[in-house]
């Protein structure tokens, strides 16, 4: 029996090793699914204007209406993987009928139509706040001379169009820009891989017991003379 000590607890220490990282995974997803849950009730309210001082934690995901001037300066932020397909985030700054100015997402412009001129238009528009977690530490800094971003900088976006630091998704423009396809900000754009994850370390923990089982059995054999 002192032969199968070693592997009976080797086998024992892995599998419950991987069983407590699934069993985690299993909490983050519960934790994602309310997280999830609190996002799309948010998006589902009735939308509101526009906030006197907003804030992230209060306001992220509030559904706002809008009516003003928006620019015809555009940022264009290189962006994949939207029902759109591959194309430019087209951010712009608008005038609020009330003086303020603030970032506008107005939708996907696609790649072919980046040098096709944007005009200034009054418009009314339902959207969502945003702080976009777009950038971190390995994102390249935008090519300015051919205006390429490659995340929603909120801060320097505001600087560079002199606006406030907010930023609200556009769900709905009238009239729209016929040169972009709207981009409204729902749940399928935020990863919950924590039920894949979850799977991958129980199976490994199925796998660890029966290599363990069959490490103990060898173990067991009687030598051959």
């Amino acid at each position: 029996m002192r032969r199968i000590i070693f592997p009976l607890l080797l086998g024992i220490a892995g599998v419950a090793v991987l069983v407590s990282l699934g069993s985690w995974q299993v909490q983050r997803l519960s934790w994602k699914e309310g997280i999830l849950t609190e996002i799309n009730n948010r998006i589902a309210a009735a939308p509101v204007a526009m906030p006197a001082a907003p804030t992230e934690d209060a306001d992220e995901y509030r559904p706002v209406t809008l009516s003003g001037l928006i620019g015809a300066v555009e940022l264009h932020v290189l962006t994949s993987g939207t029902k759109g397909g591959t194309g430019y985030r087209a951010i712009a700054p608008m005038v609020l009928d009330d003086g303020r100015r603030i970032l506008l997402d107005q939708g996907l412009l696609a790649l072919n139509g980046k040098d096709q001129p944007a005009t200034a238009r009054q418009a009314s528009v339902t959207g969502t706040l945003l702080w976009p977690d777009d950038v971190n530490s390995s994102t390249p800094d935008p090519d300015l001379g051919r205006n390429i971003w490659f995340g929603r900088d909120v801060t320097a976006m505001s600087k560079a169009l002199e606006t406030e630091p907010l930023m609200v998704v556009a769900s709905t423009i009238a009239p729209l820009d016929p040169r972009l396809t709207l981009l409204p900000i729902d749940t399928a754009q935020i990863k919950n891989d924590h039920l894949e994850y979850a799977i991958t370390w129980f199976s490994l923990a199925l796998v660890w017991a029966i290599m363990s089982i069959v490490l103990i059995l060898r173990t067991l054999r009687p030598k051959e003379n």
